[in-house]
C-alpha cells in the first residue's frame, strides 16, 4: 500500500512541474477564453482592448464559498465609480472542480450587483489557473488568490500573487498602481 501510495504521489508531483511559470511584470499576460455563469464567452484580450484590465485569480468554490474572495470582491464593488473612472475592466476568475461550478459562481455572485466593467469568469477545469501558474493542488484548495494589471497592449506592470488565503489586493492598491489619467 505504501508503494502505491509513493508511486501515486509521483504522478501527481508531475503536472505541478509541468505547470506554465507566474507571469512577471513586463511580460505580455496568456490570453484565453472562458464564459460567464450566463453563457457568453469573454476573451481577455478583446476585454483588455476597453482599457486596463485588472486580472483577478479567486479561489473560486474549494468546497465552500472563500469568505477572503468575498470581502475582496466587495471591496472592488464598493470602489467600482474609482476604478471604472481610472478606466480599469475587471476580470474575475472563478476556479473550481466542473461539477455545479456555474450553479456555485451564481450563489457567489448572489447579493452582489457587478458594475459594468466587471465580469466574473468561470474556469472549470483550471487551464487559466495551470496557464497563469496558479494551481494551488492541494485539498480544499484551487488556485493561488492573485491580481495582474494589464496595460492595453496585455503587458503586466502589476503582480502580486497570494500563497495563503489572506493578504489580497485591495481596491487601493490597483487604484495606486494604475496609470494616471487612463
Amino acid at each position: 500500500m505504501k508503494r502505491l501510495a509513493a508511486l501515486l504521489s509521483s504522478f501527481l508531483v508531475i503536472p505541478l512541474h509541468l505547470a506554465a511559470a507566474v507571469p512577471s511584470v513586463a511580460q505580455k499576460a496568456p490570453d484565453f477564453s472562458l464564459s460567464t455563469p450566463d453563457g457568453q464567452k469573454i476573451t481577455l484580450s478583446e476585454r483588455n482592448a476597453r482599457g486596463v484590465v485588472a486580472l483577478v485569480m479567486l479561489r473560486g468554490y474549494p468546497g465552500y464559498q472563500c469568505p477572503y474572495c468575498n470581502r475582496q470582491v466587495q471591496d472592488y464593488i464598493h470602489r467600482a465609480d474609482d476604478l471604472a473612472q481610472a478606466g480599469a475592466q475587471i476580470v474575475l476568475i472563478y476556479p473550481g472542480p466542473p461539477q455545479n461550478l456555474n450553479a456555485e459562481a451564481k450563489d457567489f455572485l448572489a447579493g452582489k450587483n457587478l458594475p459594468e466593467n466587471f465580469v466574473l469568469l468561470l474556469d472549470p477545469d483550471y487551464r487559466v489557473t495551470n496557464l497563469y501558474g496558479l494551481r494551488w493542488n492541494a485539498e480544499h484548495e484551487t488556485a493561488y488568490p492573485a491580481t495582474f494589471l494589464l496595460d492595453r497592449n496585455g503587458i503586466i506592470f502589476f503582480s502580486k500573487v497570494v500563497k495563503e488565503h489572506g493578504a489580497r489586493t485591495t481596491a487601493a492598491e490597483i487604484l495606486e498602481a494604475l496609470p494616471k489619467g487612463k
